[in-house]
């Protein structure tokens, strides 16, 4: 069997955790991870506890594990990043978002290595240009996102593209725009998890939950709509993507669906057999005015690229992650 080497940067992570379960379905890949687990009592190593990986690497050592091991390498996954949206040290996002990616990006096209990295739906900023995933330079530069982590991967998004142009790119290279992906392994996420994450604790003790209340006339409280999509179907668009190297470019990865958070809530509460109990607090001022209304990807361009498996319904992946995951003694995939 011929050997595969894979490395996902940021591997143990909510996202990363899961495409690493995902490429180990396959016998013939062997995955290593680079990330950074922090205390034990974060749980975030739990993430990887039930996959059997190659290697596990320190952030710091990843230069030197490249050239080590560049001519058995097929593919980087590349998902490390600071993700908060409300991180305050702007010198911190770009080292992290933007200058590895960049050095990353190089390395790969310099050694013809393939390359999927994780974007953001962040970069299209209020959407009030649309969310179509326009990989022309003039529209990636159109773009406004609202804070500073939208704003180091629209950097990113950008600068893949102008070495497109230039021809200066991986064999493979792929940019994801996550939308609002939910499901297992981001327990460790504090303050960043999904809304399901958050509200089912308090909905398994029959209690209520509270969302965020609208402060646009356009939407009523808990009518704020996003394209909620399950981590699993992330996962297999990555996997696909490596069994499909002849496609490149910027893609949207939500749906194509926006749902109302109260449909989201209202379906956990179903998931966990309880009847809705949904009061409203004012959205915090710190991000009131960074706040997206909605959000929905344009799934055109993946689809044309050839990705044709459907995405898990709203209510279905929320069922799925409250009976088999939250609900359960041990919640990790």
């Amino acid at each position: 069997m011929t050997r595969r080497l894979i490395l996902v940067t940021g591997g143990a992570g909510f996202i990363g955790s899961n495409i690493v379960a995902g490429l180990l379905k396959d016998p013939s890949l062997e995955v290593v991870v680079c990330d950074r687990l922090r205390g034990a009592e974060s749980g975030k190593w739990r993430n990887l506890a039930k996959s059997p990986i190659y290697d596990f690497i320190d952030p710091d050592q990843i230069w030197d594990w490249l050239t080590r091991n560049h001519s058995d390498l097929e593919a980087i996954i590349h998902l490390g990043a600071i993700s908060s949206t409300s991180e305050p040290d702007a010198d911190k996002i770009i080292q992290n978002n933007f200058c590895l990616s960049r050095d990353l990006f190089r390395w790969c096209t310099q050694n013809q290595r393939r390359l999927i990295y994780a974007s953001s739906a962040a970069t299209y900023g209020d959407g009030e240009a649309g969310f179509d995933d326009d990989n022309r330079l003039e529209a990636l530069k159109a773009l406004r996102p609202l804070n500073a982590y939208g704003w180091s991967k629209a950097l990113f998004d950008i600068f893949a593209a102008r070495e497109a142009e230039q021809g200066r790119t991986p064999p493979q290279w792929v940019g994801l725009k996550f939308f609002n992906v939910y499901g297992p392994n981001e327990y460790h996420k504090g303050s960043m998890r999904s809304v399901v994450a958050h509200i089912y604790p308090n909905i398994a003790k029959g209690l209520g939950v509270q969302l965020f209340r609208s402060h646009n006339p356009n939407y009523a409280d808990g009518g704020q709509l996003r394209d909620f999509v399950y981590v699993r179907d992330v996962a297999d668009v990555v996997v696909w993507l490596l069994d499909h190297a002849e496609v490149s470019g910027v893609f949207n990865l939500g749906t194509g669906q926006a749902r109302a958070f109260l449909d989201l809530a209202h379906a956990a509460f179903k998931a966990a057999g309880q009847t809705p109990n949904v009061s409203f607090i004012d959205t915090p001022e710190l991000i009131r005015d960074k706040y997206q209304y909605f959000t929905q990807a344009n799934m055109q361009r993946l689809r044309l690229a050839g990705y044709t498996r459907p995405f898990t319904a709203l209510e279905d992946g929320v069922a799925d992650y409250v009976t088999n995951f939250l609900s359960q003694p041990d919640p990790y995939l």
